[in-house]
């Protein structure tokens, strides 16, 4: 460990939305937040910085735009849509997978942005 730098944990299954937003505060490079659900309900509101991947064509985007190492936090409607959509990256062989626990309704109860289609709302 080089003097001042601490490593950062491994990511967990499951991450509460604090620890991504204390991610994206420090600027920590090397994430991707997917939001699986479809493009619609993404352009009505998503957390800010997310990309849409709707989960039937997800595994075969992110094999072909990330590394299997990449830190990729997930969500969806619910908790049991996010696990089942980071089922099949996790079995498709990323390792660095998190569901994002309560997804953008607790993103959005803590009070953290969002956007809606190309404009940032606070």
């Amino acid at each position: 460990m080089l003097f001042g730098i601490i490593p950062s944990a491994p990511l967990g299954a499951v991450s509460r939305v604090y620890h991504l937003k204390s991610r994206l505060d420090w600027g920590e490079p090397a994430l991707t937040i997917i939001d699986v659900r479809e493009r619609s309900e993404f352009q009505f509101s998503h957390i800010l910085g997310a990309i849409n991947m709707p989960t039937p064509e997800m595994v075969e985007r992110v094999r072909a735009a990330l590394e299997l190492d990449r830190d990729i936090y997930l969500y969806s409607h619910t908790d049991e849509d996010t696990a089942a959509a980071a089922a099949q990256l996790r079995q498709a062989g990323f390792r660095n997978v998190s569901e994002i626990q309560g997804g953008l309704p607790a993103w959005k109860a803590m009070g953290y942005p969002v956007e809606r289609g190309f404009v940032q709302v606070a």
